[in-house]
């Protein structure tokens, strides 16, 4: 391996991730500061009455006052010594929320995003070989139907026949209700993860499945398969060596491209659910102004979709060598 090129790839995607960071962090700063936010107020909220002299010297404690660029700067200088500030709802730092919140955000996320991947990848493949019959007609209608539904609606659906009417799962939460989470089981943790997981997977494994339909339907009527055909292979030899090597690039592409969709789903998801991960917590910091919590997530969430993407541009040299990226 060259290390020269490699130390230099390595510097390219730290300077990409550093510059994503610093462009979200001025659009995320900068609508908070043109929001009707008022941080001071939301934490004396609920405390007694406080005076004008206690509320000044808060503003001037926080720095509220100040010009918002010399604000930007204390809070961004901050974030490069790892500070994210303060949660005001939940009263703790916010790395350390972000980080016991997104390992359930993290077990949900992954849940779906196999189950949407395998589900998807099989059925798109399943009616890209029996085109225009019966079953790919079927199959096609509830992937645009599923398509269509919001996320929200199909996880109260769910939770409604499932958990109202059957009573088969819980109705929320990650664990039972008076449980210590040192005494909760894999198997009950599993137990309360399958609807939300279930839920959000419905929500994008369409994509993946119409999407693979059409590129194994292009594939099997490219020339070099005519030609296979005609040298006598099989239909599951022709599926097997050409059909599924050449769609499985375009499925991994739209697979990791479904990072952004799955965090913004898993919002609704988990606050359906009330199920306690990073999407419960964002929807709490916005609702509650939780100032420190809602920037901490929004740069968070773009890092999370960053690495996705970073994972999918080096699988791709793996799965297809021939791919290479332009050196600057």
């Amino acid at each position: 391996m060259n290390v020269n090129r490699y130390i230099k790839t390595v510097i390219k995607y730290v300077l990409r991730a550093f510059s994503l960071l610093f462009a979200v962090s001025v659009i995320a700063f900068t609508l908070v500061k043109l929001s009707p936010v008022d941080p001071v107020g939301q934490y004396i909220l609920g405390t007694e009455t406080v005076s004008a002299e206690h509320r000044a010297e808060l503003e001037e404690y926080w720095g509220v006052n100040e010009p918002p660029v010399k604000q930007f700067f204390h809070w961004f200088v901050a974030l490069l010594h790892g500070d994210m500030g303060t949660s005001i709802l939940y009263k703790m730092p916010v790395l350390t929320l972000i980080k016991e919140k997104f390992l359930n955000t993290l077990a949900l996320m992954i849940c779906a995003w196999t189950f949407s991947g395998i589900i998807g990848f099989s059925l798109g493949c399943v009616m890209g070989a029996t085109k225009d019959t019966l079953c790919d007609r079927t199959i096609k209608k509830l992937c645009l139907l599923l398509c269509s539904i919001p996320t929200f609606w199909l996880g109260l659906l769910l939770l409604l026949v499932f958990s109202v009417w059957l009573g088969l799962f819980p109705i929320g939460f990650s664990s039972p209700i008076g449980v210590l989470n040192q005494d909760v089981s894999i198997w009950q943790q599993i137990y309360h993860l399958f609807l939300p997981a279930l839920s959000l997977s419905l929500m994008s494994f369409a994509n993946v499945a119409l999407h693979t339909r059409q590129k194994l339907i292009d594939v099997l009527e490219s020339d070099y398969v005519l030609f296979a055909k005609a040298r006598g292979e099989g239909r599951f030899t022709i599926l097997r060596r050409h059909g599924l090597r050449n769609i499985l690039l375009p499925a991994l592409t739209l697979q990791f491209a479904s990072f952004a969709e799955l965090f913004g789903g898993s919002v609704l998801a988990e606050n359906v659910f009330s199920y306690p991960g990073l999407g419960s917590a964002v929807s709490a910091a916005g609702l509650n102004s939780d100032v420190p919590l809602l920037l901490g997530i929004t740069l968070f969430s773009a890092l999370f979709v960053f690495t996705g993407n970073l994972i999918a541009n080096v699988l791709y040299g793996v799965i297809d060598p021939k791919i290479k990226e332009e050196q600057d």
